[in-house]
């Protein structure tokens, strides 16, 4: 196609037209009306801003950016194509545009060069003989795009498992900090439980906000987020929220209904002191309001509080006349998760179980009375006989 063409096909996109205000199509844009106008500085000028911005972005060619972007930002047909609806309007308008992007991909920079060589003077030949290429090359069609968002859906959550929910802004997590679900041990019971509840989640059929509560250092966080290393899991993804950004919760959840993806909207270490402002939000997030959770999304917290709400000595022998309305209220919230998970301290087999497991992990030869005697002192000084005590007397061992 001549450059010409290629420009007027270009200034025609209408369905992916959002990638046109990316640094890259700006400058492409502007490269091809410079040629097209006669203006051969700002070609020259739009064509080493194209360069720069595909190095700075770590793309060897236009073809392979495009690609990168056309799977990961969010569209219109790609919103559609993920869902299987039917459009037919927008899906020729965005197979059209996905053509001229194939043919934008594969126009060689020589042509460009050459062209930018009959609109500048003499002194620019040394200058443009030296000009960087990029590779031309398109590694897309439009059908392979329609059955990446058809596998995988589109934009940020084709692209990251983890997400942090920070000041109303999705933050993705390239690398997730969470343990393969053969690191953990103990609590088989409690992780089956958490595990069956998300493969109804991941099934589409109807699942429980769930709440793991009990000792802290045993794996109530782990678990949660060793569900995304489980086999049949690709589809979920995984949004932390810290307590301070719960009032922006329902934003979230409208932002996630009707994705193919599921979501684990994540709370850790979840608790309230009696005059927190965000008491009654989650509550009325978790059941009460109007607006009905999305199918596909469940809230996991964790929380060393059977109840999550801190309560004194002083609401039980109050003079207030409704004090067990008082004392009911402060339990109201744990009671809206529909599946509730104890996570207590090991008893002292179990734990020594562990002790020797992670020992033979580590490579210790230490004789086992000796280890058992030393592992029960460890965990007598640091309060508890959790997997986290074991895992840190082991690591005393191997200083």
């Amino acid at each position: 196609m001549e450059l010409n063409a290629l420009r007027a096909a270009f200034r025609g996109l209408s369905a992916y037209r959002n990638l046109t205000a990316q640094p890259v199509l700006l400058q492409m844009g502007r490269l091809l009306d410079a040629l097209a106008q006669g203006r051969g500085e700002e070609a020259l000028d739009a064509y080493t801003a194209v360069f720069y911005h595909l190095r700075e972005e770590g793309f060897s060619g236009l073809g392979d950016w495009l690609w990168d972007r056309l799977r990961y930002t969010e569209t219109p047909y790609a919103l559609l194509a993920q869902r299987g609806g039917s459009d037919p309007a927008l899906e020729n308008g965005a197979r059209r545009d996905v053509d001229t992007f194939v043919l934008l991909a594969e126009t060689d920079c020589d042509r460009c060069v050459d062209a930018m060589k009959e609109l500048l003077p003499n002194e620019y030949a040394p200058v443009l003989a030296a000009l960087p290429r990029w590779r031309a090359a398109a590694p897309f069609d439009f059908e392979a795009l329609t059955q990446f968002y058809r596998e995988h859906g589109a934009g940020l959550y084709a692209r990251y498992q983890a997400f942090l929910w920070e000041e109303g802004q999705l933050v993705p997590v390239p690398d997730p900090d969470c343990p393969r679900p053969e690191d953990l041990l103990g609590y088989e019971l409690q992780r089956d439980q958490v595990e069956a509840n998300t493969r109804q989640l991941m099934a589409g059929h109807p699942a429980n906000n769930v709440l793991l509560f009990g000792d802290g250092g045993t794996g109530k966080s782990a678990t949660v987020k060793s569900m995304l290393y489980l086999p049949g899991m690709e589809d979920l993804r995984l949004i932390e929220i810290q307590k301070e950004n719960l009032t922006g919760l329902p934003q979230l959840m409208r932002s996630l209904g009707g994705r193919r993806q599921k979501f684990i909207l994540f709370i850790d270490d979840l608790a309230f002191d009696q005059d927190d402002k965000t008491y009654s939000s989650l509550k009325t997030i978790l059941e009460g309001s109007l607006e009905r959770r999305p199918a596909n999304v469940a809230i996991y917290a964790t929380s060393n509080r059977r109840h999550l709400v801190r309560q004194n000595f002083s609401d039980r022998g109050s003079d207030e006349v409704d004090a067990a309305e008082t004392i009911s209220e402060k339990t109201a919230l744990a009671e809206r998760f529909g599946l509730r998970i104890p996570y207590l301290t090991m008893n002292k087999a179990g734990y020594l179980a562990l002790v020797d497991h992670l020992a033979g992990q580590a490579g210790i030869t230490m004789d086992r009375e000796v280890l058992h005697a030393q592992a029960m002192t460890w965990e007598i000084r640091h309060s508890g006989r959790t997997p986290r005590v074991a895992r840190q007397f082991i690591a005393s061992l191997l200083q």
